[in-house]
């Protein structure tokens, strides 16, 4: 199987000037450095991406540029979802999508469906998005699980829903879907603490936070754990242990717009309601990306 999204992924942030407009210098260096540094493939307006709160313009101009920045180089994956079914398959049969090898898409949020709500709002997706479909089950965001059962359901009866990015930081429901997956169908782990144990239990790979910022370490680390170098994966895994739990201390991306303020690459600033990491938690990522650096 030609996998395009095997390996590491990142999900990048929108790094904003002190006016709280895109600064599209700090993107393209981030965009850069992680494609010198290994990364297998970029997804634009997810989460960490601060996709709530930039406009709809601003999403249409970041595609734009990180296509410009990428120059064919890795895939891209851009975040299309939400509560609203219709509108969500409004926007995917009104984007272009040149350049785009596959959407994100996230469970439905606050209204909580049922399983079967699930299920018909990613089959209206399917039957109109014409590019490959990876669920995103992100429980502890969208306040309701999506189960195995819903997922490979949905796996199995359209073909172009290729992966899911499970990111429930549930070890049982990865395995669950490991074991009963069609082989064509991707697991990919949302969750950087348990990348490297579900690529070793047959994971495609991670759409990573702290990637970004360690790109070089954190992709040869999931590279190891696809070729069942479990020993020196985790000799990576447990250099990085500390930093993938700092970053999620505060909120998501504050600490890795603080991890890239450390690398230069973009500075600290999020849009409200998010508001930057404190001067303690910058401090002790500072800490440890000097001592990482060295080691």
């Amino acid at each position: 199987m030609n996998n395009p999204f095997l390996g590491t992924g990142i999900a990048i942030v929108t790094p904003f000037n002190d006016d709280l407009s895109v600064d599209y210098k700090a993107l393209e260096n981030i965009v850069e450095y992680n494609i010198t540094n290994g990364i297998n493939y970029i997804v634009i307006n997810g989460t960490t991406g601060e996709s709530v709160t930039i406009t709809k313009q601003e999403k249409q101009d970041i595609v734009a540029a990180i296509i410009k920045y990428n120059k064919g180089r890795v895939p891209l994956v851009l975040g299309i979802g939400g509560s609203n079914t219709a509108q969500v398959v409004e926007e995917i049969k009104a984007t272009d999508f040149t350049g785009i090898a596959g959407i994100l898409s996230v469970s439905p949020y606050y209204s909580k469906p049922t399983q079967e709500g699930m299920y018909q709002h990613f089959r209206a997706i399917a039957q109109v998005c014409p590019i490959d479909i990876i669920l995103y089950n992100v429980p502890g965001r969208t306040s309701k699980n999506m189960t195995p059962e819903t997922t490979l359901r949905l796996a199995k009866d359209f073909d172009n829903i290729v992966a899911v990015k499970e990111a429930g930081n549930n070890v049982a429901q990865y395995l669950e879907l490991l074991r009963d997956k069609p082989d064509n169908f991707s697991v990919i782990s949302g969750d950087d603490d348990l990348a490297l144990g579900i690529v070793l239990a047959g994971g495609a790979g991670v759409i990573s936070v702290i990637g970004q910022g360690l790109p070089k370490a954190f992709s040869t680390m999931i590279n190891l754990g696809l070729e069942g170098k479990n020993k020196e994966a985790y000799q990576l895994h447990f250099k990085m242990m500390d930093i993938v739990n700092m970053i999620f201390e505060e909120n998501n991306p504050a600490g890795i717009k603080a991890v890239l303020n450390s690398l230069e690459l973009c500075n600290t600033t999020v849009r409200l309601p998010l508001v930057t990491a404190t001067t303690q938690l910058q401090s002790r990522l500072n800490t440890f990306m000097t001592n990482f650096s060295k080691s």
